[in-house]
């Protein structure tokens, strides 16, 4: 068998000293042949330096074994001698995880993890086990293998997780009144009493606070598409997060409400309740959504405009719905026109109409909440 069809040789100039010895050349001899300096060749041999295309090639002309051969035992040569002097890092295969997974550098310019340059490594693992309140980078539990702390309703990504662990962490600095299931429906009620004028809104987080409700504004990370999150911290403490990234009455409302039955219901006590792209489809009642989020939705969808109400309406108008007539029926319910509009937008798929009267609440809402985001960092005493 002749010398290049083994596999026995684990480098290239094991290889060319064998094929060498079977031609009955000398070093110098194939050093003529490839037009190449006797030390170089000699170096080549005693693997001291590496073969590179060009020199394979003369290689193959020479000695009758392909290039390719060549390249290759040098190519495992030297990945061999890399592992050897290599240090072996179990972290880098972490940090790649948490670096594809996690929005690093929104992260950082939002204020949650703090680090002066990306390139910080150290520094800026520490600050995701700081943040993850993990004691090592294998805890924290966006990667496969970590333990799960957080139970979600439904598959969260890294980056829902991180926004979740936001929220958490901001509303364990709250000081909330004791929570009280009646407290919460009567909050509710007094909720409902709100919805004429956009700016009544400010009152929403002192009336959550005194039925014992955490709330929350935390902007979405921009690949969380998060809208919304119901959860426990104990029996006695629940909170409402909101990331109002749709910036609209409707949507506030909705949501808002939509979260608050959860609450009602006790959801979120076992499995963290996280609302994503809670629009169209995902706001419905039909068989396709899970039975927590449609009783939940059907509430938030009454409580903008009740449910018979608006059916009424829209088999009395449709298929021509007429500005005087929104006003006329918002004011017959008390309520604001940009209601009524969300729920005919969501029920004709006719997003185009009345716009606007879809005023935006941030605004409105943020100065009395506490709010993460838009730049701005919310304080947190860690």
């Amino acid at each position: 068998m002749a010398p290049h069809d083994t596999e026995e040789y684990r480098t290239p100039g094991q290889l060319i000293e064998a094929l060498l010895e079977q031609r009955g050349w000398t070093q110098r001899v194939l050093a003529i042949v490839i037009g190449m300096g006797e030390s170089g060749v000699n170096k080549i041999v005693s693997n001291k330096q590496p073969i590179d295309a060009a020199v394979a090639i003369r290689l193959e002309e020479a000695l009758g074994v392909s290039a390719s051969r060549f390249l290759a035992l040098q190519h495992h040569y030297d990945l061999a001698k890399a592992r050897i002097a290599e240090r072996p890092d179990p972290a880098r295969s972490l940090r790649g995880l948490l670096f594809t997974d996690l929005p690093i550098a929104e992260m950082i310019e939002r204020g949650w993890i703090e680090a002066s340059d990306i390139r910080n490594v150290r520094q800026i693992e520490s600050q995701l086990m700081k943040f993850f309140r993990a004691t090592s980078l294998e805890e924290i539990e966006i990667l496969p293998h970590a333990a799960k702390k957080t139970a979600t309703h439904m598959p969260a990504t890294p980056a829902q997780i991180a926004w979740l662990y936001r929220v958490k962490a901001l509303a364990g600095d709250m000081l909330v009144e004791r929570y009280s299931p009646i407290a919460v429906r009567e909050a509710i009620a007094s909720l409902s009493r709100l919805l004429a004028a956009p700016e009544e809104a400010r009152h929403v987080p002192r009336i959550l606070s005194e039925c014992g409700v955490r709330f929350v504004i935390v902007e979405t990370l921009e690949a969380a598409k998060i809208d919304g999150v119901c959860f426990w911290l104990d029996d006695a403490s629940p909170v409402v997060g909101l990331s109002m990234r749709y910036d609209r009455i409707d949507n506030f409302w909705f949501v808002l409400r939509h979260e608050l039955e959860h609450v009602l219901r006790l959801h979120g006590r076992s499995a963290v309740m996280l609302d994503s792209e809670l629009e169209g489809n995902r706001a419905g009642v039909g068989d396709d959504i899970p039975e927590e989020e449609r009783v939940a939705n059907e509430a938030a969808a009454s409580f903008c405009v009740p449910k018979g109400k608006i059916e009424s309406f829209i088999a009395r108008k449709a298929p021509f719905f007429a500005e005087r007539d929104l006003l006329g029926f918002s004011t017959t319910l008390r309520i604001h026109p940009g209601l009524v509009a969300g729920q005919l937008a969501h029920r004709t798929g006719r997003y185009d109409r009345f716009r606007k009267y879809l005023v935006k609440m941030r605004g409105i809402v943020a100065p009395g909440a506490i709010v993460d985001g838009w730049g701005e960092i919310a304080p947190l005493d860690l």
